[in-house]
């Protein structure tokens, strides 16, 4: 059951998950008003939706236009639907105000409240706050009442399982609820009445799945994210007050965020195409000149904005990992196309040499261990070779040897990407032992000395008989990365001796 789930959120970006999410819940609110489960009317609820959209859209327009950057649609309308169900619905022309307010503060603060091109507040939460103080209009947070709390809560997990980011919202979550609890105990209150009505009539399910995990504002590696979850849920405690000000689960997020801003990377890069190489029949290699150095290590991801005319609804961002290594001074990234491609990947491939696009939010905990002793083994699949040559090209290019066994699936012997790269480095000094396999039997070349067939446990225990020793890098399509990373804990390897990469869609 898992694994259908994740086929069919595997196809879909990120950004599509957390909107068609927010869109859903919204969708439930308004029919639930129409039936009068909850307290506000179809129209107010409408109402309040089409002035945050149109404000929300002028007001990004404008931004974009003047800080000539791509201009992010999914981001509008995801902004416009948190910002929906956080604040009461309107019913007068100083509401009315208010919500307007709260769209253009929301959309500004992408651009504005932003050092070296990056964001440092959650649009949202920022939007609230200001206006709380300027012109006395709170986020009441309806979202998180009874009625909605089954929606919010089963919504949510999908969410949290497609952007692969549990740690961070348990964090959040226990100590959120831990705070809250500690300070009812010590003051002598009813802990079951205050658990109930956390869970209940507050909205830390929202903020965990929605809030805590917004990309942008997030630190990189997973133990600052557990770091940055749990000092956000002790800030969401309404107890939590600093001087005679108490917090509010707004303020909390955007103290939270100043701390991940100053542990993030800041680099915000505009890169021009400086030429593209066919891979495979459907793979191409985009070799990218960035405007400045970035800093980062062999195996991480960056998010790439491509701002082209009419996106479809799979959007203009994706996420992917660097191909190059840090040695390099270009940076390149390795793209598979599909049939049926996204807007995005058909504009990419259509890049013109000096074109440009944007690339941010360096991210990523698929990195070799800094002990150069430990053995490891590579397993990739298709274009999840990606992190794997950026690993070695950089071991190459610095002269530095690991024991490192890779086993590589293709389907056919045309789809192996960086081939000739791959067994050049496996008679280098480096080390590297290569082993590839072909799933398509029908067609394999008279020469091929490989496997045939998938990543199986005998061709582990034949090619790596000290497999037991190592640790396991695994990259590729999730059914792929899923399959071997349960056939290698049947062989007895610990899952703290595996790593998967993420890959949040293919589309």
């Amino acid at each position: 059951m898992l694994n259908k789930i994740d086929t069919i959120l595997n196809k879909i970006t990120m950004y599509k998950v957390v909107l068609y999410y927010l869109a859903g819940l919204w969708v439930i609110a308004l029919a639930l008003s129409f039936f009068g489960v909850l307290p506000y009317t179809p129209l107010a609820l409408g109402i309040t939706f089409a002035i945050l959209l149109a404000v929300a859209w002028a007001t990004n327009a404008l931004f974009a236009y003047i800080f000539e950057v791509p201009a992010n649609v999914e981001s509008i309308y995801i902004t416009t639907f948190i910002l929906a169900l956080i604040i009461t619905p309107g019913q007068s022309p100083s509401e009315y105000i208010f919500i307007g307010w709260a769209a253009v503060l929301a959309m500004a603060s992408k651009y504005i409240f932003a050092l070296k091109h990056k964001h440092i507040f959650n649009p949202a939460a920022l939007a609230v706050a200001i206006t709380a103080l300027a012109i006395n209009g709170s986020a009441s947070w309806w979202v998180g009442t009874l009625v909605m709390m089954p929606f919010v809560l089963v919504g949510g997990v999908l969410v949290v399982r497609k952007i692969v980011r549990a740690d961070l919202t348990i964090a959040f979550f226990l100590a959120a609820l831990v705070t809250t609890l500690a300070f009812t105990f010590f003051s002598g209150g009813d802990m079951m009445s205050t658990l109930v009505r956390t869970l209940t009539s507050s909205p830390i399910l929202f903020f965990t799945f929605i809030m805590i995990t917004e990309p942008l504002t997030t630190p990189p590696s997973r133990s600052l994210r557990i770091l940055y979850g749990a000092f956000v849920g002790f800030l969401f405690a309404p107890q939590i007050h600093i001087g005679g000000v108490y917090l509010t689960p707004e303020l909390a997020l955007l103290i939270g965020n100043v701390f991940s801003y100053i542990v993030s990377p800041k680099s915000r890069l505009t890169l021009k195409l400086k030429k593209a190489i066919q891979v495979t029949a459907d793979t191409g290699e985009f070799v990218f000149q960035p405007d400045s150095r970035m800093q980062f290590r062999p195996g991480q991801y960056l998010e790439w904005t491509l701002g082209h005319e009419s996106p479809d609804s799979r959007g203009n961002r994706r996420y992917f990992t660097i191909a190059s290594s840090p040695t390099e001074d270009e940076l390149r990234l390795g793209v598979k196309f599909y049939p049926n491609a996204s807007s995005f990947k058909t504009n990419l491939a259509n890049m013109r040499i000096g074109d440009t696009i944007i690339a941010s939010q360096l991210a990523g905990d698929f990195v070799m261990p800094s002990n150069p002793k430990k053995k490891l083994v590579f397993i990739a699949g298709g274009i999840g070779v990606t992190p794997f040559r950026s690993m070695v090209k950089y071991l190459v290019d610095t002269n530095e040897h690991r024991d490192i066994a890779m086993v590589y699936a293709n389907k056919t012997v045309s789809d192996i990407a960086y081939k000739d790269f791959f067994d050049q480095a496996s008679v280098s000094p480096l080390g590297l032992k290569m082993v590839y396999t072909l799933s398509d039997t029908k067609d394999l070349p008279a020469t091929w000395k490989g496997y045939t067939g998938y990543v199986t446990a005998p061709l582990i225990q034949k090619e790596i008989p000290d497999y037991e020793d190592r640790l396991f890098y695994i990259s590729g399509p999730h059914s792929m990365v899923s399959m071997t990373e349960a056939m290698l804990k049947q062989l007895g390897v610990p899952s703290s001796h595996i790593r998967t990469d993420f890959f949040p869609g293919f589309a």
